[in-house]
């Protein structure tokens, strides 16, 4: 057959191709239209689909997240798993903080009114008991003692004096009642005596007289004189009864009088003698136990370190020249026998500790068993820092040449010591909204498991509900449960808290 009689197959023209892309594109009447026409058209659709496709390319992701949940089209080929199991879980507590005596003994300054330390021991050094161990400026304080002493020398002289008339005025009383009076009682009764015997006398001599005078051996004149002798003497015994009356009525009883007042007034100026004497005194031992105190012995044998201090605005540096308050602590001397750690909890674990809870105390390469003895019930002041810390006493039981005050130590809390209970690494829960859960692995596929939470530690976690012995549990819950996590978590972290239960 002649090849030249076959027909040759229709070759495509621009018409056709653009006929063919309308009647692709719905419209059963691009045929019979105008080639040139009919491209115009096909254009116009494709520019109108074409931002249309980018949009959907691009919203595709988020359309997704409300399409119903899958557990079955994530690849969790490879992904690590941890098989649930019963375990011992030891609840532990690590905090670090530092090394304290339990008993300190406290150096300070005790001059009234402060001090400036002159010279102390060095840092750290080992001292015994009754060594020097800081001296204080007593340059004031010397002359001081100095000046006092004076004035107590004056105010003894002053009442050994009042002494000696106060004991001078208490003979004069004594010595006039049973000396003077009596013998001054003794002379007037004397004199009185003498009075009564001298009249005796010239009225008997004048009797005689008168009998002379009749019988003329004697004048009228001695008779006269006779009679002149008699009335003198009268006046004489009067005058000595007037003596004795006087003496025993007025003169004893004044003079007693002025001599006790006398003897009063010196007692009274020996007792104010005797307490100015006192007074002086105190100030004198005072300032002489002043001046001792800037002496400062060592109390008993142990190693010095210096109250060195801090606060919000100054910084104290125990050092030579330094001026101290009364009262102010300059050095310590700690007994190394009896150490603790006083470590800082933060506020979301101070509730589970209580004291007399076991612990594990490192310092440096050493190890020591220990047990809580005290939980502080306020938060330290930090100025560095919002969080809140409260400081845990932990006693180190043991005793070591090698600890030091201020040495960092890091305590480790027994909690709780749990027996025999289901627990996953804490890798393996993740916090959903309210919820804990894990992604338990079914076959090729997994789900999403709701749990209740017990006690943790660092690594694991226990699991009071929801998990059963054997499952298998992802340790990356967060990838696997990713797109089933609650939407209003906007970022989904590994769970590493302690609650008890669930919230």
């Amino acid at each position: 057959m002649d090849s030249s009689a076959s027909p040759k197959p229709e070759q495509p023209t621009a018409s056709t191709n653009a006929a063919a892309i309308a009647d692709l594109l719905g419209n059963p009447t691009a045929q019979q239209q105008p080639v040139g026409k009919s491209s115009r058209r096909g254009w116009v659709w494709l520019l109108v689909l074409l931002p249309l496709v980018v949009t959907g390319v691009f919203l595709s992701p988020r359309l997704l997240e409300f399409l119903p949940e899958t557990n079955q089209t994530a690849d969790l080929t490879g992904m690590p798993l941890y098989t649930v199991q019963r375990r011992n879980l030891q609840i532990t507590v690590t905090e670090e903080g530092s090394l304290v005596s339990d008993e300190n003994v406290d150096i300070t300054c005790d001059v009234a009114g402060g001090a400036t330390i002159i010279w102390l021991v060095d840092d750290g050094d080992r001292v015994a008991e009754g060594m020097d161990i800081v001296k204080l400026d007593a340059s004031v304080l010397s002359e001081n003692a100095t000046a006092q002493k004076i004035a107590y020398e004056k105010a003894r002289a002053l009442m050994i004096q009042a002494d000696k008339d106060y004991e001078a005025a208490k003979i004069a009383v004594e010595e006039y009642k049973e000396g003077l009076f009596k013998k001054d009682l003794r002379t007037a009764e004397s004199n009185v005596t003498a009075a009564t015997e001298r009249l005796q006398a010239t009225q008997n001599t004048l009797a005689y007289g008168e009998r002379m005078f009749r019988k003329g051996y004697i004048t009228p004149q001695q008779l006269e004189a006779q009679k002149s002798a008699v009335a003198r003497a009268k006046l004489d015994l009067g005058t000595a009864d007037i003596a004795l009356d006087v003496l025993t009525k007025f003169t004893k009883p004044k003079m007693i009088t002025e001599l006790e007042s006398v003897r009063d007034s010196a007692a009274a100026r020996f007792e104010s003698e005797k307490a100015a004497l006192e007074l002086e005194n105190i100030k004198l031992e005072r300032l002489e136990g002043e001046l001792l105190k800037c002496t400062i012995k060592a109390p008993q044998d142990g190693l010095v370190i210096y109250a060195n201090s801090r606060s919000r605005d100054r910084e104290t540096e125990i050092k030579e020249g330094l001026s101290v308050k009364e009262r102010q602590v300059i050095l310590q001397l700690p007994d190394l026998t009896r150490m603790r750690a006083d470590v800082e909890v933060h506020e979301s674990k101070v509730d589970e500790i209580s004291p007399g809870m076991p612990a594990v105390v490192r310092v440096q390469d050493l190890k020591f068993s220990g047990v809580v003895t005290s939980v502080s019930n306020r938060p330290e002041s930090n100025w560095f820092s919002t969080a809140k810390k409260y400081v845990v006493g932990v006693r180190i039981d043991g005793k070591s040449e090698a600890l030091r005050p201020g040495f960092t130590a890091e305590a480790t809390i027994i909690v709780a010591d749990l027996k025999d209970v289901i627990a996953v690494p804490v890798a393996a829960v993740i916090e959903d909204g309210k919820e804990f859960v894990c992604a338990v692995k079914k076959g090729k596929g997994f789900e999403r498991r709701v749990v209740m939470l017990g006690k943790s530690d660092d690594r694991f976690v226990e699991i009071v509900e929801g998990l059963q012995e054997g499952e298998p549990v992802f340790l990356n819950p967060e990838t696997v449960l990713g797109e089933s996590l609650s939407r209003d978590q906007e970022q989904a972290s590994e769970w590493s808290g302690r609650p008890n239960t669930n919230e």
